[in-house]
């Protein structure tokens, strides 16, 4: 195993005021009930949904709310109809960029990362246009005093990917369908903070223009910002 994988923003959501706070809120609860819709409620078949649920409760979301959400959405009371769309283009310096969308308006969305697409030097590209540069994983982010060395030796134990260990945080990448066996695994020496379905770059970009890797972030900040908006992924190498 190497320490070349990355989980980029987890720093930076740790940070999030209350009004970002409720964005994230909103989010997940979008994200609970189209999951539920999609797949049920049956936390042994619905391993999104057991992930959701605790980064419902990662943030302070209460257990009775994201019940109450999942007994609106299986019982098809939930007026709102939520579609996942995936948006794919190009930032900046062809930085590649994917985006999750949870929205129950495709113009309205569309529209608006457009306008953000156009805004910071990049283009919203069509279907298949950059994710063949990204692949599924699992990521799992621990953080506390961390010894590198032990850390190793409980990977070897486990069905794991890759790590990384940086200023006491590691991020743990596995695949898909171990994320939960990974994390259950490692619940029980280590502080696990989240844990979730990322899209890894298989190659990354190094923007060395100030000025363009400014408008890669600011891309990312609006896209990130905007309700609908569930997942932003990118190639750039920070």
């Amino acid at each position: 195993m190497s320490g070349h994988s990355k989980w980029s923003n987890i720093k930076r959501k740790k940070e999030k005021t209350d009004a970002q706070r409720a964005k994230i809120v909103t989010k997940i609860s979008r994200e609970i009930l189209v999951c539920v819709k999609e797949h049920g409620c049956d936390m042994k078949s619905n391993l999104k949904l057991v992930e959701l649920f605790a980064k419902a409760r990662a943030n302070n979301i209460p257990s009775e709310n994201i019940e109450r959400l999942i007994a609106k959405a299986s019982g098809n009371t939930d007026k709102n109809n939520y579609e996942e769309i995936i948006y794919e283009g190009y930032g900046a310096a062809g930085v590649a960029v994917m985006v999750r969308a949870l929205t129950d308006n495709r113009n309205r969305t569309a529209g608006d990362l457009r306008y953000y697409f156009d805004k910071f030097g990049g283009n919203l590209g069509q279907t298949g246009c950059v994710n063949f540069q990204f692949t599924e994983v699992g990521m799992i982010a621990l953080e506390g005093k961390i010894d590198e060395k032990a850390l190793i030796q409980d990977l070897l134990e486990l069905d794991v990917e890759d790590f990384e260990v940086s200023d006491g945080m590691a991020t743990i990448t596995t695949k898909p369908n171990k994320l939960l066996e990974v994390k259950a695994a490692l619940g029980t020496k280590y502080n696990v903070i989240e844990s979730d379905f990322e899209q890894k770059p298989l190659n990354l970009i190094s923007v060395e223009d100030e000025a363009s890797l400014e408008k890669v972030r600011c891309l990312l900040d609006a896209l990130d910002d905007n309700d609908d908006v569930q997942k932003v992924w990118c190639n750039l190498e920070e």
